[in-house]
């Protein structure tokens, strides 16, 4: 205990009597640690948001949507491909019709989504269209009227031009004003405002609250001229059975479509588990990506360490020479040198710790003023976690230039001081 404590006398002496050096040196450890920090943080934040949008879709939920035949429905290339434009024009309002005749299934709807302007009176805004049948409103929890109704069945057989505003289309047309009864215009015809929906907020960049509801067909044959839709949800009675369902909707869309080789379907489907494990997956490999990277930080932290302990050990040869001439052994001339290395690291850590809440609780602060809402999380684990790594950084940069420390003959030394 007593060489610990003798250890510690000798590293604050040495570290104060070259503050400036110790404080270049305290930088490197400084920002790893905040980085370390704040990446592990903000990606366990989004992460929850993330799944807790999904959580919003419920359990319950089943989805069907289109996919590259050659390419498997969670790759880049079927992403990248339907985002640069490649349309599969397989998937139909009927396929939704024979699944809802599967065990297990109580409700669906089919749907399109597209961009369109929209004009009331002097005002225009371009708006992304909904185009869903009317078993939209039964199975997504989350839309909810403030005014009026939705369409119904018949509106959607009919292709009636009736239009569910969100609260975003709503305020930007109408202002304060009632919108049910209105009539707005797109597309050179016109449809009739039958409700609004309360506010939704947003899904990473997409802000619900900007969509426009219109029946499906409506959507298909009066604006976009097409036939098919971009995806179906199916709504199922026991959330237990949902592999097994979702095994049978595989088949029979594969029935539907004329799909006889494997690994060529024109469909993805998904259960809500699946979507909730691809999102901890991908989350996962990017936050080991990106505390990979933000380790390099601590490394070259640990770099000026060694370097700057190389100095010192230069600088006081003659000292520890004395020392081991009056008895210290190399042990005790390690772990003096060695302590000074794991101070600089427990330090940097704990002002790094420091800085990096502070800066998280800033940015967490001012997020609600860009539309976000997410909850600053302090994590226990996240702090030891960095913590350890700045000491671990110390631990093996500080170990050599101590170990050089230990192996200083005495005699030579006394002469060299």
């Amino acid at each position: 205990m007593q060489e610990i404590f003798l250890s510690l006398k000798f590293a604050f002496k040495s570290l104060t009597a070259n503050f400036g050096r110790t404080m270049l040196t305290l930088s490197g450890i400084i920002i790893g640690t905040i980085v370390i920090i704040m990446v592990v943080t903000l990606g366990d934040v989004v992460k929850g948001y993330v799944l807790g949008q999904v959580d919003t879709f419920g359990s319950d939920v089943i989805q069907v949507e289109v996919k590259i035949p050659s390419a498997s429905k969670n790759s880049t290339q079927n992403a990248t491909s339907l985002a640069s434009g490649v349309q599969i024009t397989t998937l139909k309002q009927s396929d939704g019709e024979a699944i809802q005749k599967l065990p297990n299934v109580v409700a669906w709807y089919a749907a399109s989504i597209g961009q369109e302007l929209v004009t009331y009176q002097e005002i225009n805004k371009r708006v992304m269209l909904f185009g869903a049948t009317s078993g939209v409103a039964a199975i997504d929890k989350n839309l909810k009227l403030t005014e009026g109704s939705f369409y119904t069945d018949s509106q959607e057989k009919g292709l009636a031009q009736v239009a569910v505003l969100g609260s975003g289309v709503k305020k930007s047309l109408f202002g304060d004003m009632p919108a049910v009864g209105k009539t707005i215009k797109m597309k050179s015809q016109t449809y009739r405002v039958i409700g609004v929906l309360a506010e939704r907020g947003s899904t990473g960049f997409i802000s619900f609250d900007d969509f426009m509801y219109v029946p499906l067909l409506t959507l298909q044959k009066k604006v976009l001229g097409i036939d098919h839709a971009q995806f179906i949800t199916v709504k199922i009675q026991d959330v237990s059975k949902a592999p097994q369902t979702a095994l049978d909707i595989e088949a029979l869309l594969r029935t539907r479509h004329d799909i006889t080789k494997v690994g060529q379907d024109d469909f993805a489907v998904t259960t809500i588990k699946e979507a909730q494990e691809t999102v901890q997956t991908v989350f996962g490999a990017i936050q080991i990506l990106l505390l990979m990277l933000a380790s390099i930080s601590l490394v070259v932290g640990g770099v000026g360490i060694m370097n700057v302990m190389f100095v010192a050990v230069a600088e006081r040869t003659g000292e520890i020479g004395l020392r081991k001439a009056l008895g210290a052994r190399a042990k005790d001339v390690l772990w003096q040198f060695l302590v000074e290395a794991l101070i600089v690291a427990l330090t940097g850590g704990i002002i790094g710790i420091v800085i990096a809440e502070a800066l998280l609780f800033g940015i967490f602060a001012i997020l609600p003023s860009f539309g976000l809402t997410l909850a600053f999380q302090f994590s226990l684990q996240t702090v030891l976690m960095a913590m350890a790594f700045s000491l671990l950084s110390g631990l093996i940069f500080g170990v050599y230039p101590a170990w050089r420390a230990s192996q200083i003959n005495p005699i030579q030394a006394i002469r060299q001081g």
